[in-house]
Order: C-alpha cells, then structure tokens, then sequence
C-alpha cells in the first residue's frame, strides 16, 4: 500500500499549475501536491507552494524552469501535461535516466478532430473565397468543392493522428495516413517508410501535421514536400511549428502552389507581431487551441499511471528519448 508521496507541478501558464495542483490533490489524498515556486502560480502568493528543500518523488506538468531539475534530484519520472514531451527533451537540466511519460488523448483526440474537420469544411465550402467575395462586395454563388476531390493526409498516425483520420474518414473525406513505421488503422490505408513519402505526398492534397517534433520530423515540411502535394493544396498544422519551414510555406502560398494553410502551432509561441503569417491573405491561425489539456481528465490518467508506478506495475506512454516520442 502507498502511504505518502511528494509531487510539484510546473507549468508556464498562469492558472494551469493551480488547476493540476488541484485535480491531483483531489485524486490522490494521500500525496502532498505543490506548485514549484518557480512558475507563474507558484509567485502568486497562495499556499501550496514549493518550500525550500522540498524532495519530489514525482512531477508533472509543462516547460519546468531552467532550474527546476537541480532542486529536485530525488524525482522518479515527470508526467508531461500535454501529448508532446519536446519541451523537456530539450532541457539543458534534464536528468538522462529520469522516465518521462506523455499524455495519451485525454480528451484531446475530440477536440483535435473536430478544428481540423472543420478546417476541412472550410475548404470544401469555398469559405475563404466567400470572405473575399464579402470584402469586394460581390454577390456571387461558388460550387463547392466535393469531398472526395479532397484527399487528406495525415502525417502522424498516433493516438491522436489516428483519431483524426477516422473523424475525417468518417465525413467522408477520403484519408491516408503516414507513419515512419507500419502500422494498421481501422479503414485508414498507412504508408510508411521513406521510400512511400513521395508517394504519399502525391496523392494528398489536403496535408494535416499530427507527427511529434523529432530529429526526424524537424523541417520535414520544406518546399520539396510542399511542392509534391496536389494542385490546389492545403496545409493543417496541430502539431508543431518546427515540422514545417515558414519561409519555404511562404513562397509557396506567395506562387500559388499551395492555396493556403490553417496553422495553430508555431516556432515561437506567442507568435511575433511581425511575422508575416498575420498578414498572410492565404493563412488562417489560432493561438495554439485547436486541443487544449482538458486538466481534469489528464489528472485522472496522470495520477493513474503515477500510482501504477510507485507500485512497480508498467506504465503506458513512457518516452522513448531516441525516437523523441
């Protein structure tokens, strides 16, 4: 039986760390849960704070602080608070053994499915050719575009990417997806490997990014892979920022090779005033919404696996630092 333990949660935004202090708490009344005291919440001057010399055997949240990982030497895994472990394996002060383990869904495969069918609902409605219509003034009726005239990739078939392409699949979109290995979906066909990129390419002409940020993944969106899609191309970014490469996404859109893109992630975040995707007529963004970490079902599937882990059983989701996911 577990008696006791320590957990401190980190996050950037200020109210998040409260939240998942909370749900915790609530969810495990034998454990004494605080913020770090390096984050946003963890300054506002409530209680339940990190005290000086406050050994964690566990923590979780989202971009811990520069020192976060010297004050606590004693953790035995950190539970990241969202679906992408990027912004730990990027830490200076990592520990290279600690176990880092990643949200599974969660409540976010819903959300995620339904801003990109709507993204795909847009295109297919000619909506963005009405708003230019609506600024000329112009009363003029466009056919719209038929689904099957739109085929979707999916780059990223895990948990999430694989909900989505069934949602679309089900709106009868047709969808491919593509994975680095094989991999089977329920009435998704999956390409794999480098050698079906291509392929997998050409027949898409609406390109939706779920694939983690990786070595591999970094800039593989650049105008080689922008130039094989489709005529009348769109990009879908839900993932990262980093898989694509702005200014090669510029020149398309600026040539007309592709007919524009819906972005929600970026390389910096909040994205820059000056940055061109603002102004861009060919871009629709969002500020990184399209699935928000739906805390408490989170804190239901963190504080589950946290105990399966202080109890020796195995844990699902744990990364695997070579392949970043």
């Amino acid at each position: 039986m577990i008696r006791s333990m320590r957990i401190v949660v980190t996050h950037t935004e200020p109210g998040a760390g409260r939240a998942w202090q909370r749900e915790l708490a609530a969810r495990l009344p034998q454990a004494e849960v605080v913020v770090a005291h390096d984050t946003p919440d963890g300054r506002d001057g409530a209680g339940g704070v990190e005290p000086v010399g406050f050994a964690a055997e566990y923590a979780a949240g989202w971009a811990p602080g520069a020192g976060f990982f010297a004050r606590q030497p004693a953790l035995r895994a950190f539970f990241s608070a969202g679906a992408g472990v990027d912004h730990l394996l990027r830490h200076a002060g990592l520990p290279p053994a600690l176990p880092i383990v990643r949200l599974e869904d969660a409540g976010m495969a819903t959300l995620m499915a339904d801003y990109c069918l709507h993204a795909l609902l847009h295109i297919a409605g000619r909506h963005d050719a009405y708003a230019a219509l609506q600024a000329q003034g112009r009363w003029d009726e466009l056919a719209p575009l038929a689904r099957e005239a739109l085929p979707v990739g999916v780059f990223g078939v895990g948990v999430l990417g694989g909900q989505v392409a069934r949602h679309l699949g089900r709106a009868g979109f047709p969808v491919r997806g593509f994975a680095t290995s094989p991999r089977t979906i329920d009435g998704v066909p999956v390409l794999h490997g480098d050698a079906q990129w291509a392929a997998f390419l050409e027949g898409t002409r609406v390109l939706v990014l779920l694939a983690p940020l990786t070595p591999a993944t970094a800039d593989r969106i650049d105008r080689a892979a922008l130039d094989r899609l489709m005529p009348g191309g769109w990009l879908v970014n839900v993932a990262r920022g980093g898989l694509v490469v702005d200014a090669d996404l510029l020149a398309a859109l600026d040539a007309g090779r592709l007919a524009g893109a819906v972005l929600d992630v970026f390389r910096e975040e909040p994205l820059p005033p000056a940055h061109p995707f603002w102004r861009h007529p060919r871009v629709r963004l969002t500020p990184h919404g399209s699935a928000p970490t739906q805390v408490a079902d989170s804190a239901a599937q963190v504080a589950a696996k946290l105990l399966a882990h202080a109890r020796g059983e195995p844990v699902s989701g744990v990364v695997e630092r070579r392949r970043g996911y």
